[in-house]
């Protein structure tokens, strides 16, 4: 890295916008944080304004969905779809005069911790984004792998419920906090006794999986059972995770990490029963070191990996 010059790390997801100012040792210097809209290049072309300086070496950008690495931009965004098709890359090289670069951002999310998170001493990575949806990045060799990765659409029931995706039976269907939600509201709408019901003066349909995850560690046994039943379903996308790749660690972060001792712990035992028993044991499954800011973080790598 040269010292004294900066990249400009964006996380562009569907509920928040992530801009940050970061040095070549990877200090973030400035960070902005806005919710997402519709208007996404004008948010962009506004933050990104508040925090650049003549020593930005570039813009590296991670967003939800499959990348067009021809025409640098999102085809296909399963929870955002504002940001399909937009030309985001041309016009913020236009402004700002600097290379810019884009990656899906659970990519650039493995990329971040590989760099300077929980996976800076492993070589093979597998990365999973445990949010309202899920996402995935994998590194092999040291090196981010430019596929896909779209873990969360793996299918694991091969007539289950339609995704987002208009696939079926997809992971994040049934492990992510979008499923955790849908399998409480469910629960209660058929008359299953919860502490829940208190939440919101009963408004069910306001409840959100951190209330979940509160009411479960009150010992409230529906919440304990729906954190279980998303993870049993993690737990099934771990071990294919595993016998397919190997990796040598599972780098697991979003919201939902705070969940480890119930949902996580879950996971855990479930792939342990699916897995290899010759594989399970050499992958560490370990959570994010950096949190929200991996996104960003690995969006600056990208620069820094790719201009001189």
């Amino acid at each position: 890295m040269v010292k004294d010059t900066f990249a400009i790390g964006i996380d562009i997801g569907g509920t928040h916008l992530r801009i940050a100012l970061v040095s070549g040792e990877g200090e973030i210097v400035k960070k902005i944080k806005v919710r997402s809209t519709g208007k996404v290049e004008e948010s962009l072309l506004t933050s990104i304004a508040e925090v650049f300086t003549d020593r930005v070496r570039g813009i590296g950008i991670g967003a939800a969905g499959l990348i067009d690495r021809e025409t640098n931009t999102v085809t296909v965004s399963s929870n955002f779809p504002a940001i399909e098709g937009k030309h985001i890359v041309e016009r913020l090289r236009e402004r700002f005069s600097v290379p810019v670069f884009i990656e899906n951002d659970a990519n650039v999310a493995a990329l971040g911790e590989k760099w300077k998170g929980a996976g800076r001493d492993y070589q093979n990575i597998v990365l999973l984004t445990l949010g309202t949806g899920i996402g995935g990045g994998i590194i092999h060799n040291g090196s981010l792998m430019h596929i896909s990765a779209e873990i969360g659409h793996m299918s694991i029931i091969a007539n289950g419920v339609k995704c987002s995706c208009g696939n079926y039976g997809c992971l994040e269907s049934y492990a992510s906090a979008r499923a955790i939600f849908g399998y409480a509201v469910t629960a209660l709408e058929h008359g299953s006794e919860s502490i829940l019901k208190g939440y919101h003066q009963g408004n069910i349909y306001k409840l959100t999986p951190e209330e979940i995850y509160k009411a479960a560690l009150d010992g409230d046994n529906l919440s304990r059972d729906v954190l279980r039943e998303a993870g049993r379903f993690l737990g099934v996308g771990i071990a294919n995770i595993i016998n397919i790749l190997s990796p040598d660690a599972i780098i697991l972060s979003g919201g939902l990490v705070g969940a480890w001792n119930i949902y996580i712990n879950e996971a855990i035992k479930e792939a342990s029963r699916r897995a290899f028993k010759q594989l399970f044991p050499k992958v560490k499954i370990i959570a994010s070191t950096q949190g929200d800011n991996s996104g960003i973080m690995g969006a600056a790598y990208l620069v820094f990996c790719n201009t001189t």
